[in-house]
C-alpha cells in the first residue's frame, strides 16, 4: 500500500461517519499524512494547493464570470447564504482551529455539485484537505435538505390553479397538476451491497422519482432507492402514491399528472393512448396534447442534470447514505435559480434519455379509462 493509500485508509473511517456534527480542519489530510511519514521516519512533501482563490480570485469575478463557474449570479448565491450561512457555522469544531467560513463552504460544495471535478481537483482549487471538502459538501447539503420543504411543495389552492391554467394555455391539455416521470443517477460502486444498485443497463445508480410543473419547478423528488429495483416499487413508496390515494387533498378539481404510458391509466394520471398504428384522429390528438404537456418533466430534469453536473457523470459519494439528502439538496437549488429567474442557458441543456418501466399502477384503470376518453372528446384539435 503507498502513502496515498495509507492516508486515505486513515481519513476514510472518519469520512464515511455522520461528519454533519462532526469538526473539521484544513489541515485533517496533512495532519494524517505527517503522522504516517514521521512513523517511517520521513519528511513530507507539500501538496500544493491554490491560496487565496475565494478571497483573490472569485471576489473579482463579474457576473457572468461567477455564473459560468458556480451555476448562479452572484445575487442567488447571496441569498442562499443568508437563508443556511448561519446553519453552517453551528456545527462543533476542535478548539484552537478556525473553520472556513460559511461563503468558502458553500462555494466550495456549489462547485462540487456544479461540475464533474474531483475532490482532488476541487481541494487543490480552494486550499483545503480532503476530508474538509468532504465535510462542507455534506454541512451544505444537510443544510438545503432541512429547507426542502419551503421550496419543493405540491402546488395548493390558487397555486394550483396557476399550474392547470398554465398547462391548458399552451398545450390545450385540462387540469394537470404536474407531470410525473423517473431517472437513475449513476454512482460509483459501493464498498457494500454493491450489486443491488446495478440498474437494467448494467452500471450502478440511485433512482430518483420526480414531478414538475411547466415551469420546470419540481413540487415532489424522491430518491435513493437502489437502481435494481421496480420502479414501480419506488413509486409505490413515494408520497406521490400517498397523493394519488388523497385526491380530494392532492388533485383539487378532479386534476391530474401526466405520465408516459408505463405508469397506467388511472383517475389521477393520465397516460398517451397506446399506438398499434390503428389510432383513431381525436385518440392521435390527445396523445399530441398530452405529449406537449409532459415534455416538461424531460426538460426539467436536463435543467437540473444540466447545471449540476455532478449528477450527469457519477455522484462524488462514498457513503450511499447521503445520496438521497444530496440529490434533494440540488433540486432545491435548481428550485431556488428557477424562483429567482436565475435560468439557464437553453443550449448548455443536454439530452436526457428518460429510462423505461413496467407497469406501475393497477388500481383505477376504468375510472381512468373512462376520464380519458372524456377528455379526448373534449380536447381541442391541434394535431391535424
Amino acid at each position: 500500500m503507498n502513502v496515498r493509500e495509507v492516508v486515505n485508509v486513515l481519513l476514510d473511517s472518519d469520512d464515511d461517519s455522520d461528519s454533519e456534527t462532526s469538526s473539521s480542519s484544513g489541515e485533517d489530510e496533512d495532519f494524517a499524512m505527517q503522522m504516517y511519514m514521521a512513523s517511517r521516519g520521513k519528511s513530507m512533501v507539500p501538496i500544493p494547493r491554490i491560496k487565496g482563490y475565494v478571497d483573490e480570485v472569485v471576489s473579482k469575478y463579474d457576473s457572468e464570470t461567477f455564473k459560468s463557474h458556480f451555476r448562479m449570479y452572484p445575487e442567488t448565491f447571496e441569498f442562499l447564504l443568508s437563508l443556511i450561512g448561519k446553519t453552517l457555522m453551528e456545527t462543533p469544531y476542535k478548539p484552537g482551529r478556525k473553520p472556513l467560513d460559511a461563503k468558502h463552504q458553500l462555494l466550495l460544495a456549489i462547485w462540487m455539485m456544479a461540475t464533474p471535478d474531483t475532490y482532488r481537483s476541487v481541494c487543490e482549487k480552494f486550499g483545503v484537505g480532503r476530508a474538509t471538502a468532504l465535510r462542507c459538501v455534506r454541512r451544505v447539503s444537510l443544510a438545503l435538505h432541512s429547507i426542502a420543504p419551503k421550496f419543493i411543495q405540491w402546488p395548493k389552492g390558487e397555486r394550483a390553479a396557476e399550474v392547470m391554467a398554465d398547462y391548458e394555455r399552451h398545450s390545450a391539455f385540462p387540469k394537470v397538476i404536474g407531470c410525473i416521470d423517473g431517472t437513475h443517477i449513476k454512482i460509483d460502486a459501493p464498498k457494500f451491497d454493491s450489486d443491488s444498485y446495478i440498474n437494467r443497463k448494467g452500471t450502478h445508480s440511485v433512482q430518483v422519482q420526480a414531478v414538475c410543473t411547466r415551469d420546470l419547478l419540481f413540487t415532489s423528488v424522491y430518491a435513493g432507492h437502489v437502481g435494481s429495483v421496480h420502479d414501480a416499487r419506488v413509486f409505490r413508496l413515494s408520497p406521490v402514491q400517498n397523493f394519488v390515494e388523497d385526491p380530494n387533498n392532492y388533485f383539487p378539481n378532479d386534476s391530474h399528472l401526466l405520465g408516459d404510458a408505463a405508469y397506467g391509466i388511472h383517475p389521477q394520471i393520465m397516460v398517451p393512448f397506446k399506438d398499434n398504428g390503428h389510432l383513431s384522429r381525436r385518440q392521435r390528438n390527445f396523445n399530441f396534447c398530452l405529449s406537449s404537456a409532459r415534455i416538461s418533466i424531460e426538460r426539467a430534469f436536463g435543467v437540473w442534470k444540466g447545471r449540476w453536473r455532478s449528477l450527469l457523470h457519477c455522484l462524488p459519494m462514498v457513503t450511499t447514505e447521503k445520496i438521497p439528502e444530496y440529490i434533494l439538496a440540488t433540486a432545491v437549488l435548481h428550485n431556488i435559480c428557477i424562483m429567482r429567474r436565475d435560468f439557464f442557458r437553453q443550449d448548455e441543456i443536454p439530452t436526457i434519455r428518460v429510462h423505461q418501466r413496467g407497469p406501475l399502477i393497477a388500481s383505477g384503470r376504468d375510472a381512468g379509462i373512462s376520464k380519458r376518453e372524456s377528455i379526448m372528446n373534449n380536447l381541442i384539435m391541434r394535431n391535424n
